[in-house]
């Protein structure tokens, strides 16, 4: 054995000595990236793979969980400023169930059912009222959390206490209530009014008046009143009308600016002028139909023609002589004849007959003024925006006035219409401008990819070297086998050697001991006894 190690050792140092410092390097270099290999894929092997058990929690949500699962002995990871908790994945289903039954997380809002599990004596007046308030506000923000759209939901209420009196007036209550939407989804006027009669209708005494909503980002939600019936605008609806039309205008404005120069950079405000006379009136209109000849349609027409055509006869007879008769009347006459002929003609025209009923607009843009305040894109360097760029908001601007207000109020050389005196370009810095923290991002650093690269380059390198180095090898002891068996080697006849008589004993002593061990075991008691 120790022969065996001293000959391994022997080539060890023969093959390590024959090696070159490129061919050691790259050795020693290949058996420290192949150890801490075997770590890394131990590490990734033996890693637990983590999923959410919930999300959304509040703070005191998660210490909740994370007492129950410490005391189970189960690993779990807290994230995304402790709104999220971690568990192996393998545990996710199972937990979920178990920590349902038994009530975990709970959230310390009380519902309905809080006075079916605790119902008794001994609970005041106002303790009641104060846990209704509760269940009132948990009950709601439920009802308001299922509609699509919403993430979450916070509602807080304000209900007036009832009066001893029946002749006391009934105060109305009121409702604030905060909605985080999901990413990326946009509520509609129908769905907004849907939610404020939602709300309105679940609380007594709580009109759509006194019901605020707004979102996460502190925009809020209008109602949108449809009790004007007949276009009848009054003086809070006018306002409420001005400034939608003015935020409308803004927004656009802001949002082609914003592409332009960028959403931090530009400042957009707008004012209008509203005109809210209505007129209604009725035209009656009659026209010809053929314009050129100012003549109408003819609807019947009638034509009478009569022609007559005859002679007259001889006058004849005996004079009277009678008493009546007068004396030396002529009696007789001349012959001739005579022609007749009449032609009527009744035409019947008809002419085209419009009414018109024109109930002009509710409102007119009258005039409309927009500022705009740009930062130069260096922000102590006004010259750093070029001239050209300012001509051309300015331009975008004059369209955008040109285009909205009412083409009756715009004189009709277009020329007379100053569109500088209605749009103000102002280039300076914005020194009220609060710069926003950038938050960290949670994706894996790019430097982490590089050097991963470049260790797997390493390794393939080095890999590489070590194949064509046992490659190089294999060749040499091949080239030394094939040189040995061309050396002749003296090797000395066994058949030569002369026996002598302690070999020849040596050799029937190991006869006997391997033919008949009996016998050579009592012929070494005897040797021993004697």
């Amino acid at each position: 054995m120790k022969e065996r190690l001293q000959a391994i050792k022997t080539k060890t140092v023969s093959f390590w000595s024959n090696r070159s410092s490129v061919q050691k390097t790259a050795i020693i270099s290949s058996v420290i990236v192949s150890f801490f290999a075997v770590i890394a894929i131990i590490y990734f092997l033996s890693k637990t793979d983590m999923a959410p058990l919930y999300k959304d929690l509040t703070v005191q949500e998660t210490g909740q969980i994370k007492e129950v699962l410490d005391s189970r002995g189960i690993s779990s990871q807290i994230t995304n400023n402790g709104t999220s908790i971690l568990v192996p994945e393998q545990v996710v289903d199972s937990l979920k169930v178990e920590l349902a039954a038994e009530g975990v997380p709970k959230s310390g809002s009380i519902d309905y059912s809080f006075f079916g599990e605790r119902s008794g004596f001994g609970m005041t007046d106002n303790e009641f009222q104060i846990m209704k308030l509760d269940a009132m506000q948990t009950e709601l923000a439920n009802l308001v959390k299922g509609i699509d759209g919403v993430a979450n939901a916070q509602v807080m209420l304000n209900l007036p206490e009832e009066g001893v009196f029946v002749r006391e007036s009934t105060r109305e209550a009121s409702a604030s209530i905060v909605i985080h939407n999901a990413p990326g989804y946009q509520f509609d006027q129908q769905q907004i009014d849907a939610l404020y009669h939602l709300v309105s209708k679940s609380i007594p005494n709580l009109s759509t008046d006194n019901i605020v909503i707004m979102n996460q980002n502190f925009e809020y939600f209008d109602y949108k009143n449809s009790q004007n019936s007949g276009n009848v605008f009054t003086a809070a609806s006018q306002l409420e009308l001005k400034k939608q039309i003015e935020k409308d205008l803004q927004r656009q404005v802001h949002q082609m600016l914003g592409m332009m120069m960028g959403y931090n950079k530009v400042i957009v405000s707008v004012t209008t002028d509203i005109d809210f006379t209505q007129e209604t009136r009725a035209e009656d209109e009659v026209l010809p139909v053929d314009v050129e000849n100012m003549e109408g349609i003819a609807v019947s027409i009638e034509r009478i023609t009569e022609t007559y055509t005859g002679s007259d006869d001889i006058a004849g007879g005996v004079p009277g002589t009678g008493e009546a008769d007068v004396p030396a009347y002529v009696a007789g006459g001349g012959t001739g004849s005579g022609d007749y002929e009449r032609i009527e003609e009744r035409i019947n025209n008809d002419v085209n007959r419009i009414r018109k009923e024109i109930v002009e607009s509710p409102y007119k843009v009258r005039d409309l003024g927009i500022q705009v305040m740009v930062e130069p894109p260096i922000a102590d360097d006004p010259l750093s925006l070029q001239a050209n760029t300012v001509d051309d908001i300015r331009q975008i601007l004059n369209t955008v006035v040109r285009t909205t207000i009412d083409k009756n109020m715009l004189p009709a050389d277009q020329e007379e219409l100053n569109l500088d005196d209605k749009v103000v370009v102002s280039v300076q810095p914005f020194f009220g401008k609060v710069d926003m923290e950038d938050t960290p991002s949670e994706s894996i650093p790019m430097w982490i990819f590089v050097v991963a690269g470049i260790l797997l380059a390493i390794i393939l390198l080095l890999l590489f070297l070590l194949i064509r180095n046992r490659r190089a090898a294999d060749v040499e002891k091949e080239v030394l086998s094939v040189e040995e068996e061309l050396i002749p080697v003296a090797v000395p006849d066994i058949h030569d050697e002369k026996e002598s008589e302690s070999s020849v004993r040596k050799k029937q002593l190991e006869k006997l001991a391997k033919d008949k061990p009996d016998e050579f075991a009592k012929l070494l008691r005897s040797w021993l006894s004697e």
